[in-house]
């Protein structure tokens, strides 16, 4: 069978011969027919088995029947790397050379003005991780409403890096009506549970056991201890002359030291991992690809991005923790039909990783004995405090972490003293004019400004002499030190000193005088009606009592009420209110009338304000 019999147009076709393909791959021949067709696909086959061909080739072809204007985003591809999402883009790019289509792809770690740009020049295919996915549609810059075909990649790598939840919010996004091409190299529950909520009417398309390494790859094992494990591997490619090797790590930290300890050795390499800019994980990539590079150490986060022609050799230098990962390592040799190569280091606390591995795959791997660096320590691995045991790697990779925050920190603080001391000079210099003086003496003369800022004559500008001030004709009041008025003067007063001459505003006799005037009484206020003849007379013989002011609204001469009290509830009624130490609730005061006089009416100033004249 070849493409032709899959049912691929021209112009696919022409492009697939272009990039050397002859005979489509087990998944393809299964995962094309029911996608062009329109149905929804589970394939479930190893890395390397030409997945991604599978779900292009149909998206290009549907997609290139009819090509809207304006041109709407109708295909969304969401895979867990930016490598991935790279590699996925330039086969999108290498299949559909010869169609009207146009393709993208957006990642974080880089700016998005690019990919902002590209977006808004019109897509038809978007290749995309979740992360920048959801920021670019949060802003407003997405549209996912037009959805006609959704794939999702690697969704088992998905689960394993926490972006199960960042899914399912895309998945929100999408219109329910749309086709859903599914594939994963393993098939774990909490996969399998996203599939039947997904997923209607789907082709399961399986080639592979589920967890099974690719039969083209050869595997061997090394035991060696910690320490020796670089020296190994820089003797295993000098010694099997290897031109290009992929180094998996445990940590970042490990890679990092990898890389560094291959280049002391004569060895070029580099490392890639979450920590690496995008910008130099791509050139580290390009580098590795072109062949400058013989050695890349990634961490598992890389496991499912790279995606290298012909790769000949992949080491593990640690063991991975989840058995599938070993798969996943494996996977990047022995690609599209070629041979390939998995060389796995053990140290005697990685036993236990062994064995589950072994466990999976269903047979031991092949020990490969005599080489220079045999497995010499054979203690106990150290336990925590729990009980559990402590992996050397990741103990190791956490010091080396503590030790670069408390080097940064160093850092921080030798820049921050530096910056002071060049402060302190600057600080330190003497104003151009100004003579030295004591520093008590300017903090005499501060306190007695009342803290005011001296301002210093221009250094031309001769000193000037200091004189005692002399008022005119005015006694200095008691607010200010008699004789010594000048020292509260500034060197350049901001007012004429003539206009000293006015009285003091702190002077305890000005002070009285305005107090005396805000307590003086004030004017009766005229009365709205005259009152009778004699009234007042009699008014000041009834005595106080007797010249109360009228309330509004009542008779003169009338008694006034007494304020009643508030009606009871029926189920109080008859009882008299008392209060809860057993006295006679006081009678509330009337109101105060709207003629009451304020404090400065009053003729004793200690009488409150709330009083009567009469209370």
């Amino acid at each position: 069978m070849n493409f032709r019999d899959l049912g691929l147009t021209a112009p696919i076709l022409k492009a697939l011969t272009q990039e050397g393909y002859t005979e489509p791959t087990p998944i393809q021949r299964k995962a094309i027919p029911p996608a062009l067709a329109g149905r929804d696909v589970l394939g479930c086959a190893q890395t390397g088995t030409g997945k991604t061909c599978a779900f292009a080739a149909p998206i290009l072809q549907r997609l290139s029947k009819a090509v809207p204007k304006p041109r709407v985003i109708r295909a969304l591809v969401l895979t867990p790397t930016r490598e991935l999402a790279i590699q996925i883009q330039d086969c999108f790019l290498a299949y559909g050379r010869n169609l009207p289509l146009r393709s993208a792809v957006i990642f974080g770690g880089v700016g998005q003005q690019p990919q902002v740009d590209a977006i808004q020049r019109g897509l038809d295919i978007l290749v995309a991780t979740p992360g920048r996915l959801l920021d670019l549609h949060g802003q407003g810059l997405l549209d996912l409403s037009r959805i006609e075909i959704f794939v999702l990649d690697e969704a088992d790598r998905m689960l394993d890096m926490g972006f199960i939840h960042d899914v399912r919010r895309v998945l929100k996004l999408l219109p329910a009506q749309k086709q859903t091409l599914f594939f994963s190299a393993t098939m774990p529950p909490e996969v399998m549970g996203l599939v039947n909520g997904l997923l209607r009417d789907y082709a399961r398309v399986a080639v592979d056991p589920v967890s099974s390494p690719v039969e083209a790859v050869k595997q061997s094992l090394y035991y060696v201890d910690k320490a020796n494990k670089t020296k190994l591997l820089a003797h295993l490619m000098e010694e099997r002359k290897i031109t290009s090797a992929l180094v998996f790590s445990r940590t970042k930290h490990g890679a990092n030291r990898i890389a560094q300890d291959l280049m002391k050795r004569g060895i070029s390499a580099a490392a890639i991992h979450g920590n690496k800019s995008q910008t130099a994980r791509v050139q580290a990539l390009s580098d590795f690809k072109a062949g400058r590079v013989r050695v890349l150490a990634a961490t598992d986060i890389a496991a499912r991005g790279i995606d290298i022609d012909q790769l000949p050799f992949v080491f593990n230098y640690n063991l991975p923790d989840v058995p599938e990962t070993y798969v996943h390592r494996i996977g990047r040799t022995g690609r599209a039909g070629h041979e390939g190569e998995a060389v796995s280091f053990c140290q005697f606390d990685e036993k236990d990783e062994l064995r589950a591995i072994e466990k999976l795959l269903g047979r031991p791997i092949p020990v490969v004995e005599g080489h220079p660096f045999p497995m010499e320590n054979f203690d106990p691995p150290r336990k925590d405090k729990n009980g559990r045991p402590v992996n050397a790697e990741d103990a190791e990779a956490r010091a080396a972490a503590k030790e670069k925050r408390r080097q940064r920190d160093m850092e921080n603080r030798a820049r921050a003293e530096e910056r002071k001391n060049e402060a302190a000079p600057a600080a330190a210099a003497p104003i151009p004019g100004e003579e030295a003086e004591p520093a008590r003496k300017k903090k005499r003369r501060r306190k007695r400004s009342g803290g005011a800022q001296e301002v210093q004559a221009p250094e031309a500008a001769p000193a000037r002499e200091e004189k005692p001030l002399v008022l005119r004709d005015r006694p200095v009041g008691r607010g200010v030190r008699q004789g010594r008025i000048h020292e509260t003067l500034p060197d350049q007063p901001s007012v004429p000193i003539t206009d000293f001459h006015k009285p003091n505003p702190l002077d305890s006799d000005v002070v009285m005088d305005a107090t005396a005037r805000l307590l003086a009484p004030r004017r009766p206020v005229p009365r709205a009606q005259p009152r009778p003849d004699g009234q007042e007379k009699r008014d000041r013989e009834a005595g106080p009592q007797q010249s109360r002011p009228r309330r509004r609204g009542k008779k003169q001469g009338a008694p006034v009420p007494a304020p009643k009290e508030p009606a009871l509830p029926p189920s109080l009624a008859g009882k008299k209110r008392r209060r809860r130490d057993g006295g006679p609730r006081p009678v509330e005061p009337p109101l105060r009338s709207d003629r009451q006089k304020d404090s400065t009416q009053h003729k004793s100033l200690m009488r409150p304000y709330y009083l009567h004249d009469g209370d």
